[in-house]
């Protein structure tokens, strides 16, 4: 083993075996590590319950009596149910700031570097993190489905129907942690990756229609929101969640008109590209 090290340049980490397995089962073991890092640190997730349910609430009672969607005639309960694929979308993708946070700790504290000296995958690292904030958001939005079940929303369409719902909202969360990823290993501290994941959020997801319909917004922001990515999810989670009313008038745009394909096309190209950026921002950056 040490004629091995003498013969390794200076600072260079040693390889993996490469290859599929290799790399699944790094970053499963490393998503491992997460989780027990989560489990120790309950407060973290308790604290990450708490907003989305007070966005519940405050929205459903406090907004929901002034806000009326479009044909659905006085109900005003029918804005609950619109409302809450909006809401389930902004719990997924907040988890960017935690992702970035992370990675971020991680950086600070020479873990990456660490991590670097290891036999393994290259994107195990951040793939491992991604999954366990996945599996985070999941337990989050299983909590959210009951509260909101409690203030008296409901899927219409069937089981099948809502799981789909929820793996398109699952899928976007996903894509948005290699976002979290990337911003993690671009700042230094945990502080600016917490303020980095979040400044750019709050006007992603409310220049949406996840909270009020586009009709009524300005013609520029009216095709901002319709060819939001966020939007799409949002749009396409309602109608496997059958939360739509007869009467709501469908914009024309594309991603609004097909909200499934276009949830998914989105999704999966922010995954292809960001994880391809945030893999080469964590090679260079632990180098």
């Amino acid at each position: 083993m040490s004629a091995t090290a003498q013969a390794a340049p200076a600072g260079t980490a040693p390889k993996g075996r490469g290859g599929i397995v290799q790399s699944v089962t790094d970053s499963l073991v490393m998503a491992k590590r997460n989780l027990i890092r989560m489990v120790r640190i309950p407060e973290v997730v308790i604290f990450g319950l708490i907003q989305p349910i007070m966005f519940v609430v405050l929205f459903s009672y406090v907004f929901g009596g002034s806000i009326k969607v479009p044909g659905s005639g006085t109900d005003a309960a029918s804005y609950r149910e619109f409302l809450m694929a909006g809401i389930f979308a902004q719990t997924v993708t907040f988890a960017t700031a935690g992702a970035g946070a992370g990675i971020a700790e991680d950086m600070h504290k020479g873990l990456i570097d660490r991590f670097r000296s290891l036999p393994m995958a290259r994107g195990a690292v951040l793939t491992g993190r991604t999954l366990a904030d996945l599996v985070q958001t999941a337990l989050t939005l299983v909590v959210l489905a009951v509260v909101a079940a409690l203030v008296g929303w409901s899927a219409h369409d069937g089981i099948p129907k809502a799981l789909a719902g929820f793996g398109l909202l699952l899928l976007l969360g996903y894509a948005f942690t290699w976002i979290g990823a990337l911003i993690g290993l671009s700042v230094r501290t945990p502080e600016a990756a917490t303020s980095g994941g979040l400044v750019w959020l709050f006007p992603l997801t409310f220049i949406s229609v996840a909270f009020v319909p586009s009709q009524n917004m300005p013609g520029f922001l009216q095709h901002l929101a319709e060819w939001n990515p966020f939007s799409a999810t949002v749009v396409a989670a309602r109608d496997l969640f059958g939360n739509l009313p007869p009467g709501y008038p469908v914009p024309d745009a594309w991603p609004m008109q097909h909200p499934i394909w276009a949830s998914l096309i989105w999704s999966a190209a922010i995954i292809v590209v960001f994880r391809t950026l945030a893999v080469r921002k964590y090679r260079n950056a632990t180098a």
